[in-house]
């Protein structure tokens, strides 16, 4: 019995479980049903967490090699910049393109006085060229070759070498020393240093080298023929500023010797013309002996002017550092507070200023003062002290222009020195305002102002 309600309950628990289970998986699949598009989403998400790490690890791939490959081409570039580098400056030193020219100041190695003596300097150091090469110190070669087991074949091989090598260096050298200009001196001894480095590099494997020394004469030679030429620009210089300055000593002089003789023939004049009315005066009587009288008196007062014209003449030739310093200005062909400070011996200064102001320049020069002086190059001098620091040619002072000039401080400059003298501050530069307002009412009126400047030329 036992064992029956045994198997009737395990029975009963079957059927049971059964049903329970059935309902289980009914309830089950009605979940899924209700929830299926809820778990769609998260197996959707799961798959796109995937896909999202592999992209990411691709990424990071990709950008590892990417960092890789530009760490690459950044030392390929540095590679490249610097051979680069290293081709411009050595084509910098062939070329001479003044637009590209980093203008430095040349600094000077000699100190030589004339021309002359640089001239002497240049033979002497091409003579201890000459004795360098004589004395095999030119070009050396410290190992001694064997040709086929012949050291005499070795030898007559490396002076032959070396005079290969030697023959391009004095090429390269002598060409420097032709074509060295203000402008590029310092390629010109960057070109020479060149030749010296890239003739030592091929001659490495033989052990044949052109020395140091011998590469410091040449750039002394080359310093050398460059300072050499500009002494001689120089001194060119200097002559023709005193040929110049002859010239206008000469036009002064004959200017005094004309002024002298124009003032000695009126005295003469006015000598004879006064001793005839003298003489009519004594003869005379009433009326007509008072106007001849008076006559008289104007005839001495004329020679009297005519002989002070004489004697100024004469006191002007005989002091010779007598003359004019002048102020002028220039606004349409320089710009505003330019101004020019020089000096003239002319009898009639204005006569320079309007030299000056000839075919060269596009407007005529204004005077903003004429000074008088027993010594005028002392003053011109001392003016020239005054606005030194606004020289424009540092390099050619003679040229006399300054810039930011205040013509009040000249002015009382000028009478600290007791001197007087009406001063123009204002320029007029006629013809320099007036083509101003020209082009503005072209301008104005839509006109082109260089072809109507070209019809007004046509029509002249």
């Amino acid at each position: 019995m036992t064992q029956i309600a045994a198997i009737l309950a395990f029975g009963v628990l079957t059927v049971l479980s059964a049903f329970f289970s059935l309902r289980l998986w009914q309830q089950v699949r009605r979940l899924t049903r209700k929830y299926q598009p809820m778990i769609d989403v998260e197996a959707q998400l799961r798959l796109a967490g995937q896909k999202l790490e592999e992209e990411k690890r691709l990424q990071q791939a990709s950008v590892a090699n990417a960092q890789q490959r530009c760490a690459e081409l950044d030392n390929q570039y540095t590679e490249e910049l610097s051979r680069y580098k290293k081709l411009e400056t050595d084509i910098s030193a062939l070329e001479e393109n003044l637009e590209d020219i980093s203008f430095g100041l040349y600094k000077p190695h000699f100190s030589f006085q004339t021309s002359e003596e640089y001239k002497i300097a240049l033979e002497n150091l091409r003579n201890q060229e000459r004795q360098l090469i004589r004395d095999n110190r030119a070009v050396i070669c410290p190992i001694q070759w064997t040709v086929g087991n012949s050291a005499t074949d070795g030898k007559r091989m490396v002076k032959q070498y070396t005079k290969l090598m030697l023959r391009a260096f004095n090429g390269e050298s002598e060409a420097a020393v032709a074509n060295v200009t203000w402008n590029n001196i310092s390629k010109m001894q960057e070109r020479v240093r060149k030749s010296f480095e890239s003739l030592n590099d091929l001659g490495g494997v033989m052990h044949v080298s052109v020395t140091p020394e011998y590469l410091n004469l040449k750039l002394d030679e080359l310093r050398l023929a460059y300072e050499y030429e500009e002494k001689r620009h120089q001194e060119r210089e200097e002559q023709g500023r005193i040929r110049e300055q002859i010239r206008e000593e000469e036009k002064a002089q004959k200017e005094l010797e004309k002024a002298s003789e124009e003032a000695e023939r009126q005295e003469a004049d006015y000598e004879k013309v006064l001793a005839r009315a003298r003489e009519e005066a004594l003869r005379a009587t009433g009326t007509q002996l008072q106007e001849l009288t008076e006559r008289i008196k104007s005839f001495e007062a004329k020679l009297d002017e005519a002989r002070k014209k004489k004697e100024r003449a004469i006191s002007r030739a005989q002091l010779t550092k007598s003359g004019f310093v002048y102020v002028i200005s220039n606004i349409g062909s320089f710009g505003e507070r330019i101004f020019k400070i020089g000096m003239t011996r002319r009898l009639e200064p204005m006569d320079r200023v309007h030299e000056l102001g000839d075919a060269s320049v596009p407007f005529p020069f204004d005077l903003h003062v004429m000074l008088y002086s027993d010594n005028a190059p002392e003053l011109e001098n001392a003016l020239h002290k005054l606005v030194q620091d606004r020289t424009i040619n540092l390099v050619n002072l003679r040229k006399e222009f300054y810039r930011d000039v205040d013509l009040d401080e000249v002015e009382t400059f000028v009478k600290k020195r007791g001197l007087s003298a009406q001063f123009i501050k204002l320029a007029e530069a006629k013809e320099y305002r007036q083509s101003m307002a020209i082009t503005s009412q072209r301008l104005a009126s839509g006109g082109d102002v260089c072809s109507t400047g070209a019809q007004k030329w046509n029509s002249n």
